[in-house]
Formats: structure tokens, C-alpha cells, sequence
């Protein structure tokens, strides 16, 4: 694809500052870019454009310093946004013939939506519900009884166990899984007996679910992803747990079972909750946090046992001065049995 410079400037609302006519044939990083490619950079780094190789960068109109021969400037604090848009412009899209291919399975009583595409060797149990314009990619399991709503996306490996239901526009990647059985024993005499895992997984609308995911169907009752939840890679969301609307779940995180999270919250790279806890909405939870207790709203968390961030980084500062602290505790400890204990 090729664009020239104000035709891009039109489609982000922008205003182009030098030659309009220049052509972009692509989009990438500022320290990647070369002739041709369009990058961006939002206010922090605008003033590394002026080393980029681009033939022209995004920035925020409030930047005033030195920039390349060529950019686009454009009218809001952010320019992320607006590049994340190009890309779906430029970005060719990947064409999947609709329809149920003859080499899936599709069992008995299953509903299937317009405008679909099944492909080779998936999988779609009894009484299923596919919606209009959802695709299933090859070798994914679609239990009986499953929903999956419409315009979602279910990538390649991907298993949707029974009785779970997936929302609208959805994107689930590849190798995950919705509906395990979560993790309930009971422990007599030293053995350990499975309690049923008899519920399900409801996925709202417009959540996103990254790779080897694990999400685990409830004892009872539903285990619940909220409207617009995004979760990367390696997450494990355990039986009965209810996350909120908008919420981030970073890599590596665990979230055991009957955990209720409220809207909005932000859970940094493995971090790891005890179950049965209440964690408040419109809050952050840095990277390897430990919460082990409920947790109110507006909370700005950090380390084990969880404490205030600003709290957690006085901490960090004086565990750096403990090395220290002792070669003087030391000193003072030998200086007083040689001058004051007989």
C-alpha cells in the first residue's frame, strides 16, 4: 500500500508540517524506520525523531523542538491511538473463506450464524451456538452446548469447553483454554477427591484473551470475564473468580479462585492474589505484587506482603542501605569490646 503524507494527515484529523506529496509505503519504529516508513512518538520520545531515518514521524502538536525535514503534526496529547489506526490501514488483511469446511466437524444441533468460517479440523460439539460472522481456526474444540457470540475470533489450538459462552468480538489466541475444571479437592485421611466442577465460563463482549491462557469453568455458578477485559499471555484466572469491566491482566499472573475484581483494575506482570478476596476498582498492582488480602478502590499497590507503592519504594530505598548499616553496626560493636567490655 501507498499513501502520500496528506492523504494519512486526513485520515488521523492531522496537519502535515513540510511536503504533503511524500509517499509512505509503510510503518514502523522510530530507531527501525527508513526511507519510506512512517513512524511515531509520543511526547517522551519526540526528541529522539530528529535521529530517525523515517521519511516522516507522528507527534504531538504540543513538541517544539528539533525535528526531521518532514512530519505529520497532529492535534492531540497521545499519538498512539491514532498510529494504531494506520496500522490497521496499512496492515493487509488476511482472507478467510467463509463457510464450514468439509474437513471440520460440526455436530448435532449446532446453530450456525451468517457470514462464518469454520476451518479444516476444528471441532464444534452438539447443540453448539456460532454467531454471525464468528471464525474458528483449525484444530480448535468447541465444546457441546458452547456460545460463541458473534464476530469473535477463536485462533488455532484453541478449546471452548462445555456450557461456556463467549461474547461479541472477542479475540481468543492460540492454545488457550476457556472451562477447564478448576482446582477443588477434598483432602481426608490423606487422600484427595475431586469435587465436580459443574459450572461454566461467561466471557463478555469485546475481551481480548492471550495465549495459553488458563480459565477455569466454576464449581458452581460461572466464573466471569468483564466487558472489555484484555489478558496476555501465560494468565491463569482459577474457578468462581469475577473480573470486572476494562480491566488489564499482565503475563504470568495467577488469580485464584473466588476472587472478585472490580472495574478497571490493572494487574502488572505475575502478580499473584490468595482466593476469596474483594479487590477495589480503578486501581494498579505492579509487577510481582502479592495480594493477600482484600483490597480497597483507588489503590496504587506494590510488593509482599501488597503496601502502597510509595510505601514499597521507601522500602526498596533502605534495604539498599542495609550493607552498610551492618559494616557500621560492626565496627561500633568491636569498638565497644575493645575499649568498654573487660
Amino acid at each position: 500500500m501507498e499513501k502520500t503524507l496528506s492523504e494519512i494527515a486526513k485520515l488521523i484529523d492531522g496537519e502535515v508540517v513540510g511536503d504533503g506529496e511524500i509517499k509512505i509505503t509503510g510503518l514502523n519504529r522510530l530507531d527501525a524506520a527508513s526511507a519510506g516508513d512512517l513512524a511515531f512518538a509520543d511526547l517522551a520520545h519526540a526528541p529522539l525523531a530528529k535521529d530517525s531515518k523515517a521519511s516522516a514521524v507522528i507527534i504531538p502538536a504540543k513538541f517544539s523542538g528539533e525535528l526531521p525535514a518532514n512530519v505529520i503534526k497532529i492535534q492531540a496529547e497521545n499519538p498512539r491511538p491514532l498510529f494504531a489506526k494506520l496500522l490497521e490501514v496499512f496492515t493487509p488483511k488476511i482472507e478467510i473463506p467463509l463457510g464450514v469446511s468439509d474437513l471440520a466437524f460440526v455436530g448435532k444441533n449446532v446453530k450456525l450464524g451468517e457470514n462464518i468460517s469454520i476451518m479444516p479440523f476444528a471441532y464444534v460439539g452438539d447443540n453448539a451456538v456460532i454467531g454471525d460472522g464468528a471464525k474458528i481456526y483449525p484444530h480448535t474444540y468447541i465444546g457441546n452446548f458452547a456460545t460463541i457470540g458473534a464476530e469473535t475470533v477463536i485462533f488455532s489450538g484453541v478449546t471452548v469447553r462445555e456450557y461456556c459462552k463467549i461474547g461479541k468480538r472477542c479475540l481468543i489466541h492460540a492454545s488457550t483454554v476457556i472451562g477447564s475444571d478448576g482446582f477443588g479437592f477434598t483432602t481426608v485421611d490423606g487422600i484427595h477427591t475431586k469435587v465436580p466442577q459443574v459450572g461454566n465460563v461467561v466471557v463478555e463482549d469485546d475481551v481480548e484473551i492471550g495465549a495459553n491462557v488458563g480459565i477455569d469453568r466454576a464449581a458452581m455458578g460461572s466464573t466471569v470475564i468483564g466487558r472489555g477485559t484484555k489478558i496476555d499471555n501465560l494468565v491463569h484466572i482459577a474457578h468462581n473468580c469475577v473480573i470486572g469491566a476494562n480491566c488489564l491482566i499482565v503475563a504470568q499472573t495467577g488469580i485464584s479462585g473466588s476472587t472478585v475484581v472490580g472495574d478497571n483494575v490493572t494487574f502488572g506482570g505475575q502478580v499473584g492474589t490468595v482466593g476469596h478476596i474483594k479487590i477495589g476498582g480503578n486501581s494498579v498492582y505492579a509487577a510481582r505484587s502479592g495480594i493477600s488480602k482484600s483490597m480497597p478502590e483507588n489503590f496504587f499497590g506494590a510488593g509482599f506482603p501488597i503496601q502502597t507503592h510509595a510505601d514499597w519504594l521507601r522500602l526498596q530505598g533502605a534495604l539498599k542501605k542495609v550493607p552498610d548499616l551492618l559494616k557500621k553496626v560492626s565496627k561500633l560493636e568491636k569498638l565497644l569490646a575493645d575499649n568498654y567490655i573487660k
